[in-house]
């Protein structure tokens, strides 16, 4: 039979559509795809047909549930909204690279510029962001605000000294010896660790982030006491880069508790010439909940984030959209382009007249996938209510498992001491907590996973192994996925040998 692209998604959609809710495949199915794989480059190809049929028979008995179930709460792995799938189809189908702004030849740059102004809206962030990009994910988002951070810290001081070019013409050992720069640091509480890769790969080290938190209880509070004497030591030639977590990745927890406080920051950062960055990678999208009282401590806890210099997030998580995609917002566009733009290349100029900036001018890639037409359907297709709808049931499955593990005599709810009188309204999406019993954690995550009816990741706190549940995808029934997980962590207990 001959190769027919139409015919194989055909097939392909028959196959998502069999696949069972099963968050793991069996270790069968991944060895028995595994033992299919080529292992060497065939002299003469297999043709389009065979390669059709092995793709399709083969492979995708291996692979996990993170689209296709909806008990999958491992990594912050969002599912796929349909919508999303099919403008991703669009986008292979038509291959658009949004590389230049040239209105005249395709659309891709408009449909990525409006995609990320309502992005902006979605999140309440107000105007005045005209830095804004697509990037692969919350890492590469990182890698550009701690490259802003870093241009702004050491060009202000460089300015000031002797005028002329920054850190993006001259380098940042030069830059800094002639501003008199002694260290650049990036102060924070528990950073991602994406936020220390990107310290290492705008060189300033993993070294130069440094925490700050409030107590050991809560270490993922910034202090902000702390955080003033920090800055003040630009004084001595140490400049700063400040990085909120809005939504610390083992706990969910925020570092900050609101706009008051952000309000404080931001006047340090414009004291001391800080830039104040936030990593907002799952918890920005706590901003877009119903404005309801059910949700009026966590749209609190994230009010002041707009007072940032930059902010990242993903949306293959919260947003539902394939992987990868995460975005970049400054509002220092200018400050965004000096590190980003590609000089001496005629050849990718969109004319003095651009309306839009060229994408290749203000991030990592020059060439990339036309990620934002799946976000502009989803943004479309669903709108503000929508969307707050899903975050909304997101939080209340989260909750919910939060309020069976506090009941519980089998499991501790962590952080221990973060919960007030038994409320539950700082809780978003994630759940962390372990057994009481040790043995029993010790194997916890994968006695839940065996049972290949949930999926959980495994961290640390405190030192000792924990199991952390994070709820991002669209799927979730609330009163359905709650009793599959409290019958799940049931039987685990149950089933463990005194």
């Amino acid at each position: 039979m001959a190769f027919s692209v139409s015919s194989s998604y055909a097939k392909l959609r028959s196959i998502v559509e069999a696949t069972p809710n099963d968050p793991l495949p069996f270790l069968a199915s991944i060895q028995k795809a595994t033992k299919s794989l080529v292992a060497s480059l065939p002299s003469t190809g297999l043709g389009e047909a065979a390669t059709e049929a092995h793709l399709l028979s083969d492979l995708p008995g291996g692979f996990n549930g993170t689209k296709t179930s909806s008990n999958y709460y491992g990594f912050v792995t969002g599912g796929m909204f349909p919508i999303a799938e099919v403008a991703d189809n669009i986008v292979t189908a038509f291959d658009q690279s949004p590389m230049v702004h040239l209105p005249d030849q395709s659309i891709s740059t408009v449909v990525e510029d409006r995609a990320l102004g309502m992005l902006v809206q979605l999140l309440n962030l107000g105007p005045a962001w005209e830095g804004r990009t697509f990037t692969t994910g919350a890492t590469g988002a990182n890698i550009l605000g701690l490259a802003c951070g870093r241009e702004f810290v050491v060009n202000s001081r460089l300015n000031n000294a002797i005028g002329g070019c920054g850190v993006g013409e001259i380098g940042i050992l030069a830059a800094c010896m002639k501003a008199g720069i002694k260290e650049i640091q990036v102060l924070t509480t528990m950073g991602h660790s994406s936020l220390y890769k990107a310290a290492s790969v705008n060189g300033l080290g993993r070294h130069s982030v440094k925490d700050i938190p409030v107590s050991k209880n809560e270490p993922w509070k910034i202090d902000v006491d702390s955080l003033e004497r920090e800055l003040r030591r630009s004084e001595e030639g140490v400049v700063s880069i400040v990085a909120i977590s809005a939504g610390e990745v083992n706990s969910g927890k925020f570092a900050v508790s609101g706009l008051d406080e952000m309000k404080k920051i931001r006047g340090f950062c414009d004291k001391y010439g800080a830039w104040l960055h936030v990593d907002g990678a799952f918890g920005i999208f706590a901003r877009s909940l119903p404005n309801t009282a059910e949700f009026a401590s966590l749209i609190s806890l994230t009010s002041g984030l707009e007072l940032a210099d930059s902010v990242t997030g993903d949306c293959h998580k919260l947003l539902n959209v394939p992987y990868d995609c995460g975005f970049f917002l400054t509002r220092s566009a200018d400050t965004l382009y000096s590190i980003f733009q590609n000089p001496n290349a005629a050849y990718l100029s969109s004319g003095p007249e651009a309306s839009i900036p060229s994408p290749l001018n203000i991030g990592l890639e020059n060439s990339r996938r036309f990620r934002a037409l799946p976000v502009y359907a989803v943004l479309l297709a669903h709108g503000r209510e929508g969307l707050g709808k899903v975050f909304a049931k997101q939080v209340r499955l989260a909750r919910g498992v939060s309020e069976f593990l506090k009941a519980s005599n089998d499991y501790e709810l962590l952080p221990s001491n973060s919960l007030k009188d038994d409320h539950f309204e700082d809780i978003h999406i994630i759940v962390i907590f372990r057994a009481k019993d040790e043995r029993k954690n010790s194997e916890l995550v994968n006695d839940i996973n065996a049972t290949r009816k949930m999926y959980v990741s495994g961290t640390q706190w405190e030192g000792k192994p924990a199991c952390r549940i994070a709820v991002s995808t669209w799927k979730v029934e609330v009163e359905r996925d709650l009793k599959l997980v409290t019958d799940v962590l049931k039987e685990v207990v149950g089933d463990f040998p005194s």
